[in-house]
């Protein structure tokens, strides 16, 4: 369960949100909607851990998470609107770096969870390609398939269908939504209205619902 309680954020003069409260359950999705400028970005960079707040507290699962912008851990995990992947990595590569790195994973177990990735996200085919070689669908599904390769126990998203067609949308909405059954919980920032209102879950709109 994730617990944000008071969380505030200004800068000088100007308050993006002031005492925001949201409890999510594993497997719930939120998506975080409103016009550009308003604070949505900011709010998952604080959840992040990229960002800090003014004031709030965090908790997950009954630990407190730092919000000072300075966090460690792999908690909560990030996929950024323009993928991030590492053009010179394979999408094994991209997807096993950080488990090998950060988490020191036993060979045997990288093979094991790389081929449950792949299952999961469709990317079979995919395995030995570079990023270059990859539609803008699929790379979003490496970067869905390289955040949940930490096992966090939360996703992040910052407008996943930004440039994606109208098929690679449906996938990427197929993927969140199957997600929810593994009790993850996903928070997905996003202008695209269509694609909010396909996703099972509670809807946050900046421009309503939040005290400023």
């Amino acid at each position: 369960m994730l617990v944000l309680e008071n969380l505030t954020k200004r800068y000088g003069d100007r308050t993006l949100f002031k005492d925001l409260n949201i409890v999510l359950q594993p497997g719930e999705v939120l998506t975080v909607v409103g016009p550009s400028g308003i604070g949505k970005t900011t709010f998952l960079r604080i959840i992040a851990g990229l960002l800090a707040a003014d004031t709030g507290t965090l908790t997950l699962n009954g630990q407190v998470l730092a919000l000072n912008g300075q966090r460690p851990g792999a908690e909560i995990g990030v996929i950024f609107q323009d993928f991030n992947l590492f053009p010179h990595y394979t999408v094994a590569e991209n997807i096993l770096l950080a488990p090998k790195v950060v988490n020191q994973v036993d060979v045997k177990t990288q093979a094991d969870q790389l081929t449950d990735l792949l299952t999961q996200l469709d990317l079979t085919q995919q395995a030995n390609q570079y990023p270059a070689e990859l539609s803008g669908g699929q790379q979003q599904r490496v970067a869905i398939a390289r955040a949940l390769a930490m096992q966090p126990a939360v996703l992040i998203y910052d407008e996943p269908t930004s440039g994606l067609d109208a098929l690679a949308t449906e996938r990427v909405a197929e993927v969140i939504q199957a997600l929810q059954a593994t009790e993850v919980i996903q928070i997905i920032v996003t202008h695209d209205l269509p694609f909010a209102a396909k996703l099972k879950g509670r809807m946050l709109d900046f421009a309503v619902d939040v005290q400023r």
